[in-house]
């Protein structure tokens, strides 16, 4: 039976895994981007051993781990730098495989902008929905590159303000801001940073190995709620801010030179517990789950979400049903996640006092072993 085409809006991790996951499937696909080129900043992610399985089931695994830096050791420290614990992850994923990784963005996005590519998804780059119509039948979509196609479902991975998610759910719940910065810069990695860490006290902080010559540095720093990054003083603000951070963090920021190369930004989450599509429109990733990053887990959701659905949607079933389970294989998952990177947080900038870290790392690890 010929499979019907589909429409991801959205080129990042989230849009460009599940259209590789529906390539896979058979589904024609057509992915399209607003931006005119893959929004992707060049500072590092942390990934966990549920996403190289996701790698795997990708047959991406070869070129994505000849791109990061596997790691198995997380260390932390006080604020004055002294250790506080160190420990060895273990390999879910299978012991040929690392726990964990680092990644630069732009490697991991061009990783599966070629696979998408290879396996013949229609990408196209500066394009964005001008309207859609959701007939019952088909979802009719007019694109700014002038076509007028119909689609058997088009899938919303526009991120955190997506515009899918707007016109779906009007009365959705809005992102929010939650009171903390993330400042990162890309850095030559010493010969000691093996593994992440992770430095704790008034700006709390990390540094993760990416290659064998590159590690990324990021601190969170509390700011109000009408803070702004000044673009061309971003370097000195970063500085401003290492000065209240440990001192193996203040000693790297004599690395931090140039202000076009921070990438600062605000923290923000939403998280819609009803609904996750209407009649043939579906979310995925961050237009319904964005997450803080204290559980580097963000990234990973949206690349299970995008499994799930193309394996739903590989069953046949009718679309209505097939989309509830999708949302109800989920939300455990990602409502954990959400809601404890949040609590992380909160906990660092002293809004709560009964969050204990340790413990919900060691919750996520057995959540994510547990099959998707």
């Amino acid at each position: 039976m010929t499979k019907q085409k589909i429409l991801v809006v959205g080129g990042g991790i989230g849009g460009l895994t599940v259209a590789i996951a529906l390539r896979r499937q058979g589904f024609p696909v057509i992915l399209i981007e607003k931006s005119p080129h893959w929004p992707a900043s060049g500072v590092g992610i942390i990934q966990q051993f549920n996403v190289l399985r996701a790698m795997q089931a990708l047959d991406v695994l070869e070129d994505y781990l000849a791109q990061s830096y596997g790691f198995d050791t997380t260390q932390g420290f006080g604020p004055q730098g002294d250790p506080l614990f160190a420990f060895t992850a273990p390999r879910l994923a299978g012991e040929h495989l690392p726990s964990n990784v680092g990644i630069r963005r732009t490697s991991l996005q061009n990783i599966l902008a070629g696979k998408a590519r290879e396996l013949g998804t229609d990408i196209r780059l500066g394009t964005v929905v001008e309207h859609w119509e959701d007939t019952g039948d088909a979802v009719e979509v007019r694109l700014s590159d002038g076509s007028r196609e119909a689609f058997h479902l088009m899938v919303g991975a526009d991120g955190i303000f997506s515009q899918t998610r707007q016109t779906l759910f009007p009365q959705a719940p809005q992102p929010r801001y939650t009171g903390q910065w993330v400042w990162r810069y890309n850095m030559p990695r010493p010969a000691d940073v093996t593994g992440i860490q992770l430095f704790y006290g008034r700006v709390n902080g990390g540094l993760t190995p990416l290659s064998d010559d590159l590690m990324y540095l990021f601190m969170l720093s509390e700011e109000p709620d009408d803070f702004r990054l000044e673009r061309e003083r971003a370097c000195a603000m970063m500085h401003e801010r290492a000065i209240h951070a440990a001192p193996q963090i203040r000693k790297l920021m004599d690395n931090v030179t140039e202000s076009a190369e921070v990438v600062a930004k605000p923290l923000e989450v939403v998280f819609l517990e009803d609904e996750w599509h209407r009649g043939r429109v579906v979310l995925l990733g961050d237009a319904i789950h964005a997450s803080t990053p204290h559980l580097a887990q963000g990234a990973g959701m949206a690349i299970e979400d995008a499994l799930v659905l193309a394996e739903e949607l590989a069953s046949g079933d009718a679309l209505d049903p097939l989309l509830r389970r999708y949302r109800e294989r989920r939300i455990e998952r990602c409502r954990f996640v959400n809601h404890n990177s949040l609590a992380i947080g909160d906990m660092q900038m002293g809004k709560r006092r009964d969050v204990d870290p340790a413990a919900i790392n060691d919750q996520c690890v057995k959540l994510m072993a547990e099959p998707l």
